[in-house]
């Protein structure tokens, strides 16, 4: 029986189908991933994949020269790898470290160049100007382990030793094959060049497929050596796009006190132009990273304009308004959301929030504190100055918001069009608008003017003699 099943086994794999060997003249797409790994070079490695597949290429190159970045941008460019149609590989030009091993790890076969390393892939955690802050206990546990189980799983999904991957996320490990050890406990896995290539388990290399020069010799271990070459460059716009995806809660703070500086001075100047200029790049920045879309400048505009309407059309502060500002806050913390297309599920996770709610909240306290010391020392500026009056104006001046219609109370008329309550009537053969007080009157009705408050003639039916 044992006999018969190993030859059906045989047979099975016999008649799998293999990978056709690429066309003669199949480009080999070359992608950069150098600098800090975020969520907007995500953007870039997507478009590079997706023309790849488009021309069938015969496999895709990433060229590595990373000190690390984001986890969560590093665990959706290993999806996208590995959803990848042509075989993925990397060569490491000078440094992989952190999130950069991490991608490497996905990929099919690694080459390093001379002098460059890879490894020491531990979560670090980042404070909102740039520095390390120290993790407690539970919290690193937590973080490592989830970094730990992202590596096992790259590097035995491409083929590569699940224990040195982990390795170079937990120090507390020994890695060792036989009785070497290549690696002891209390220290970050990181390997050179001629490190990576040496003899590992089973005679295979222990990380690196080879030491290569340049791109060239990795193409050429990879017998591709004449086969079309396509450099993917990472545009202008895209470099903007990247910083604006950085600079995310200054861009929303220029906007809304530009909005806020609009709504405290007459007209529409200066202030909102820059306002609704922020957040235009904001929303565009990260439409070219590929993290928000068209619904996210909708939704936007729906929550503005049910705010404008709250503030102009309805009295008091009700539903309208607060609907408005959950839809402005949405709008904002879903442009910054990574949505991974034919990823299992298109609602986010709360590790896919975190950062949004983070970078939203540091935006809205921004804005308040801008908006105390513009409201203390806005009106002593020279700019306020020129925007807005300086001095009062009274009566007593000659300035009057409306004509004294005190003399007109007690006058006698006919309503010249329905009353309901507003419409015009004539008196002393002089055409006046008018209002009542409530009720309705009909056309040709004899009103009297009962109150005058400058243009605003109250009128009420007159008694009968």
């Amino acid at each position: 029986m044992k006999a018969i099943l190993l030859s059906l086994a045989a047979l099975f794999v016999a008649a799998a189908p293999l990978r056709a060997a690429p066309a003669p003249d199949a480009p080999v797409y070359v992608v950069p991933v150098r600098g800090q790994i975020e969520g907007a070079l995500l953007y870039v490695l997507r478009r590079g994949i997706a023309e790849a597949e488009r021309q069938n290429a015969a496999a895709i190159l990433l060229v590595m020269d990373t000190p690390g970045g984001t986890l969560d941008a590093a665990g959706d460019i290993v999806r996208s790898i590995q959803n990848a149609k042509p075989p993925v590989y990397t060569f490491v030009e000078k440094d992989a470290f952190s999130a950069g091993a991490i991608i490497a790890l996905a990929t099919k076969a690694i080459y390093m160049a001379p002098g460059s390393v890879i490894g020491d892939a531990l979560p670090i955690l980042m404070t909102p100007f740039g520095g390390v802050q120290e993790m407690s206990e539970g919290l690193e546990e937590k973080a490592v382990s989830a970094v730990a189980a992202l590596v096992r799983s790259a590097a035995q999904n491409a083929g590569h030793d699940p224990e040195l991957a982990e390795k170079m996320v937990r120090r507390e490990l020994e890695f060792k094959i036989g009785d070497e050890v290549i690696s002891p406990a209390g220290r970050l896995l990181t390997l050179t060049a001629d490190e990576a290539a040496r003899p590992g388990k089973e005679g295979r290399p222990l990380l690196s497929a080879g030491t290569a020069a340049d791109v060239a010799a990795v193409l050429e271990s990879l017998g591709l050596a004449g086969h079309p070459l396509v450099e993917m460059e990472i545009t202008s716009t895209e470099k903007i796009a990247r910083l604006i995806a950085g600079a995310a809660p200054i861009l929303m703070i220029l906007g809304f006190l530009g909005i806020y500086i609009e709504f405290k001075t007459p007209g529409f100047g200066l202030p909102g132009i820059l306002g609704a200029t922020c957040l235009a790049l904001f929303f565009w920045g990260h439409h070219i990273a590929g993290l928000a879309g068209m619904e996210d400048l909708l939704i936007f505009a729906v929550g503005l304009a049910l705010i404008l309407v709250e503030i102009f059309l309805i009295p008091g502060f009700g539903f309208a308004g607060i609907a408005g500002i959950a839809l402005v806050l949405v709008s904002l913390v879903g442009a910054m959301v990574r949505i991974v297309p034919g990823g299992e599920s298109w609602v986010p996770v709360w590790t896919d929030l975190q950062v949004p709610i983070f970078k939203t909240g540091v935006a809205l306290v921004g804005t308040g504190a801008g908006a105390l010391l513009l409201g203390r020392f806005l009106p002593r500026s020279r700019l306020f100055g020129r925007l807005a009056l300086s001095s009062a104006t009274s009566a007593a001046d000659g300035y009057t918001a409306a004509p004294d219609s005190a003399a007109l109370v007690g006058k006698t008329g006919v309503a010249l069009t329905a009353l309901h309550p507003a419409g015009s009537a004539r008196f002393d053969g002089e055409r006046l608008d008018v209002v009542t007080a409530g009720e309705f009157l009909a056309a040709g009705t004899p009103v009297q003017i009962v109150e005058a408050h400058g243009n605003r003639l109250v009128v009420a039916q007159r008694p009968p003699a």
